[in-house]
């Protein structure tokens, strides 16, 4: 039947502690490192902000240096000023996910 209660075996007790251990380890961990306020969220963005301008800004005047210095039909401009973008898009990206691997304190959020 579908109202049956769960087996009360040996196995579901232990389980039962681990999971209630694991969450007053967390709750500890979240009391002694208090949750980042909001000038910490402000420097993030800005520091994201920077980590993808400044590479798309240098490949944009290294492309106008090279346009200016060999001109083709291609624009060195252009090219290098997207590649300066993907190039700080995936810097800012891995930045990020260290930074909220930390805060969660690994991959399960457990102290270990």
């Amino acid at each position: 039947m579908a109202d049956e209660p769960e087996p009360k075996g040996p196995t579901a007790e232990p389980e039962f502690s681990r999971e209630v251990a694991a969450q007053a380890a967390r709750k500890r961990k979240a009391r002694r490192t208090p949750a980042p306020g909001v000038w910490f969220g402000l420097g993030m963005t800005g520091l994201v902000g920077w980590s993808v301008a400044i590479p798309t800004l240098l490949g944009t005047a290294l492309g106008l240096w090279l346009d200016r210095r060999h001109p083709g039909t291609h624009s060195w401009t252009l090219a290098l000023m997207v590649a300066g973008l993907v190039l700080g898009s995936f810097n800012a990206w891995r930045w990020v996910a260290k930074e909220a691997d930390a805060i969660n304190g690994g991959t399960d959020g457990t102290d270990e």
